[in-house]
């Protein structure tokens, strides 16, 4: 194994979606799992807005909109009363591609593609034991012997054998005991473009469509003192909120049992071991943000690594990844967390306002727009962080550490293109006019010649952008002396501001 190879464990999204990354910017990387082959199974359900953008960044998101469910609503019943129906999916200012619903095993399999056209395939059956670090590599003891690594990052799991070996803590406590899930094929009253979900007293029923054929998703938490087959418990249910038939469920193609925790890592970084996605953070399902997290920590991750294992950035741009995403982990562990209780109405008084409050609240449109754009995960900012802004900005544009959205651009050649097409792993200089000569070449000057591209957009702004891999603002301004000073902020241990040189400035 090449001693600045970057060895990734798990081929789960969050791992692929790594690998992808990694390896699109040029990094040698290998995956590893212990599994004798790839999943089929549904297991997550649906990419959030923001997830569908990183794999769309990475070149994986191919035909996925088009093999998903389209959600139009979420219809809430309470005490057999439908009491909420909640739009999914609308556009707003913000928000202008849908969320997608699919099972997990799609996205995993355009990734496993997208990784094939780069040249690696997931190595199964390689089960890692043992982790040693040392000074300059980290050395693998796996089940047919050891390998060397110049990186490793754990993609393993809740139950990430990574993060046990680099001894890093995983505190945290149980959610729910027992919760259900169950992928079967039946004929329900539902419409195929909404997701349902009855509230009665401590019981709960959601029932989501999933694509095939009178395919559907039925989840619940277990209650006291039922069984451990999940079937027969979510076909009661069914039967009582649904008025459906004892045999309505015809084939059952999957089923799961677990117990739903809320766990952050004490640290995603020990030496030369990394984390991301269920490995650093696992909570409540409820949202649907669990998948979408760890995709975010791949695309932070992958462009900072490829950085550092080629020699242009310092190994302390490392330590800003966990100083960006741990943050939004914590958010989104609190916000699962509030919402299972809420939705589960664990004692008469959170029933009483679940009932009464929160589901009546869900049918007016300014708490329906903030819900969509809240979950969608493209609120999200790094201002407050290591490479962003740090304050406020009095301006209409982004500022460093927010995301930059998609737009058309003209390359310098003329043609048509989209921001996101061109990132794929690169730096986008984005300007309102030809972007400068002298702002070209300070940037590959630090990001390699490959490593930017230069592209124009209508705007109204006066500055040039320069857009990180992962579609957030590194930098604006005018001065290519100051992109020169930001860049090096950024590359050497990703330390200080990289703040514009023009703050007041306006942005597109």
């Amino acid at each position: 194994m090449p001693s600045m190879t970057v060895v990734v464990t798990g081929a789960g999204p969050t791992g692929l979606a790594l690998a992808c990354g990694l390896r699109a910017a040029g990094a040698a990387v290998r995956v590893l799992d212990k599994a004798a082959g790839p999943a089929v199974t549904s297991r997550a359900l649906g990419l959030q807005p923001r997830g569908a953008e990183v794999l769309d960044r990475l070149g994986a998101l191919g035909d996925l909109p088009e093999r998903s469910v389209p959600i139009a609503h979420v219809h809430t019943y309470v005490d057999g009363r439908q009491l909420a129906r909640l739009p999914v999916g609308q556009r707003t200012k913000l928000v202008t591609r849908p969320g997608l619903l699919m099972s997990q095993s799609e996205v995993e399999t355009r990734l496993r593609d997208r990784l094939a056209v780069l040249g690696v395939q997931v190595e199964w059956g390689r089960e890692l034991l043992d982790v040693r670090q040392e000074e300059n590599e980290v050395v693998l003891r796996l089940g047919d012997g050891e390998e060397r690594a110049a990186w490793l990052v754990g993609c393993d799991g809740a139950h990430s054998r990574v993060r046990k070996a680099a001894g890093i803590g995983f505190p945290g406590v149980p959610v729910v005991e027992r919760f259900l899930l169950a992928d079967v094929t039946a004929r329900l009253p539902l419409p195929r473009d909404s997701v349902a979900v009855w509230l009665r007293g401590n019981a709960m029923l959601g029932v989501f469509p999933l694509p095939g054929e009178d395919v559907w998703r039925l989840m619940a938490p277990a209650p006291a003192g039922s069984g451990e087959e999940p079937v027969p418990v979510l076909t009661e249910l069914l039967v009582k909120e649904a008025g459906v038939s004892p045999d309505a469920v015809r084939e059952v193609l999957w089923t799961s049992t677990f117990r739903i925790h809320r766990r952050l890592a004490s640290s995603y970084r020990e030496g030369r071991t990394l984390l991301a996605g269920d490995a650093a953070h696992i909570h409540s399902p409820f949202g649907g943000q669990g998948m979408n997290t760890g995709l975010g920590d791949a695309e932070n991750l992958a462009w900072k690594l490829a950085l550092v294992a080629d020699g242009r950035a310092e190994d302390g741009l490392l330590d800003t990844y966990e100083e960006e995403r741990r943050p939004v982990a914590r958010e989104v562990l609190a916000s699962t967390s509030a919402m299972t209780g809420v939705v589960l109405g664990q004692t008469a008084l959170a029933r009483s306002l679940r009932d009464h409050v929160f589901v009546p609240l869900l049918n007016h449109p300014s708490v329906q727009r903030r819900l969509w754009e809240k979950s969608s995960q493209l609120t999200l900012t790094y201002r407050r962080g290591p490479l962003g802004a740090g304050r406020p900005f009095r301006g209409s544009g982004p500022v460093p550490g927010d995301r930059v959205p998609d737009r058309p651009c003209i390359r310098q050649d003329g043609t048509s293109t989209r921001l996101y097409a061109e990132l794929r792993t690169r730096w986008a200089l984005l300007a309102p006019a030809a972007v400068g000569a002298e702002h070209e070449v300070v940037a590959r000057r630090y990001l390699g010649a490959d490593g930017v591209a230069a592209l124009t957009a209508a705007g109204r702004w006066g500055h040039v952008m320069l857009v990180r891999p992962d579609g957030h603002l590194a930098w604006h301004g005018t001065s290519p002396e100051s992109l020169g000073r930001a860049l090096e902020r950024i590359l050497s241990r990703g330390s200080g501001s990289t703040r514009s040189d023009r703050p007041e400035a306006t942005g597109p």
